[in-house]
């Protein structure tokens, strides 16, 4: 399911009052979610071609990458980004109503919500799928280990418990009893929790542990690229949740720096047409119709649930699902 372009201007106002104007650094740093090492690296280069091809200066896109909720705690305790990448807009959000980095209007500084791409939780399973796993409902099998991270630590994992819960509402008929049991099932299947997406690809292809790993649409691709089709095949679920990746300036950061500009020009070249070939060529899904349609073979049709359909937006899934009293402490093992 594809989502209409929306349109939008270019960003690059100041929202934050600039203190004196900074000499402008070679080098920004993008602190960016776990799974997000070689799309931004492949991103990065070709940004520091077409940045010098534009001004005759060299530029380095450094980064850094971990669960972005553990991102976003450090840089709320003074990590500086020039920007960031994320996979999930509550560890944007955070970064605003904690540490006053950014404004709230972010989210309407670029097109898409700040979002220049989207995926959705799919599946990993072994050559030949021993487990016949082709939907969620396979994950609460009691022959069935899955592998994803810690919901607590990670955005990766979030979407993944997220998709599964509002795949339960969607087969139960909204009964919110049946909801939590099935997914307090799928999380007592999980043998480990790691922290980030990358830890639990390891455990699944480097540990042999589990039948089935859930992760990013784009990130199963690449992990059967790598390791190889005659071990590993990527199994798309009929239905699952539609997973953003917002984009944010951190304005003390780049006001302090000198930054903004070529910030700015990083995040804008991942929606330009250059940009948003490498984010399809990664396996990612972009808002502009007539690029999806000609890579239409790679992309799955997919029922996608929103979080703002099914659970009433972010702000409310954080305080439901997530929070310190939330449906998550309740429905992973205990000790866990």
């Amino acid at each position: 399911m594809l989502r209409h372009l929306v349109l939008a201007g270019i960003a690059g106002t100041v929202a934050f009052a600039a203190p004196a104007k900074a000499q402008e650094p070679d080098t920004i740093l993008n602190v960016s979610y776990d799974v997000g090492r070689e799309l931004y690296t492949a991103a990065s280069e070709a940004f520091a071609k077409s940045w010098k091809a534009q001004t005759g200066k060299d530029i380095k896109v450094n980064q850094s990458n971990a669960g972005t909720s553990t991102q976003a705690r450090l840089i709320l305790e003074g990590l500086e980004a020039d920007v960031v990448t994320f996979n999930q807009v509550t560890d944007v959000q955070i970064l605003h109503d904690r540490g006053r980095l950014i404004p709230a209007d972010w989210q309407k500084r670029f097109p898409n919500n700040s979002s220049p791409y989207y995926s959705l939780p799919a599946f990993v399973v072994r050559a030949g799928n021993p487990k016949n796993i082709k939907n969620w409902d396979d994950l609460t099998r009691s022959d069935v280990q899955a592998i994803f991270p810690n919901p607590k630590t990670s955005g990766n994992a979030r979407y993944t418990y997220l998709a599964a819960y509002a795949f339960a509402l969607d087969k139960f008929g909204g009964d919110e009893a049946k909801a939590d049991a099935f997914v307090k099932q799928i999380l007592a299947n999980v043998p480990v929790f790691d922290t980030g997406g990358r830890g639990s690809t390891t455990t699944f292809v480097e540990n042999g542990k589990g039948d089935v790993l859930i992760t990013f649409e784009s990130e199963t691709n690449l992990i059967v690229e790598k390791a190889g089709a005659d071990k590993y095949q990527v199994v798309v679920p009929p239905a699952s949740l539609l997973a953003e990746f917002p984009v944010a300036l951190i304005d003390k950061v780049v006001d302090k720096r000198g930054s903004r500009p070529v910030a700015t020009a990083f995040l804008n070249y991942l929606y330009s047409p250059e940009g948003q070939d490498i984010l399809l060529k990664f396996n990612n899904r972009v808002n502009n119709q007539s690029l999806m349609e000609a890579r239409k073979s790679q992309f799955p049709d997919v029922k996608l649930y929103r979080v703002e359909d099914v659970f009433g937006g972010w702000e409310k899934v954080t305080k439901v699902h997530f929070g310190s009293t939330g449906k998550i402490e309740k429905l992973m093992p205990t000790g866990r």
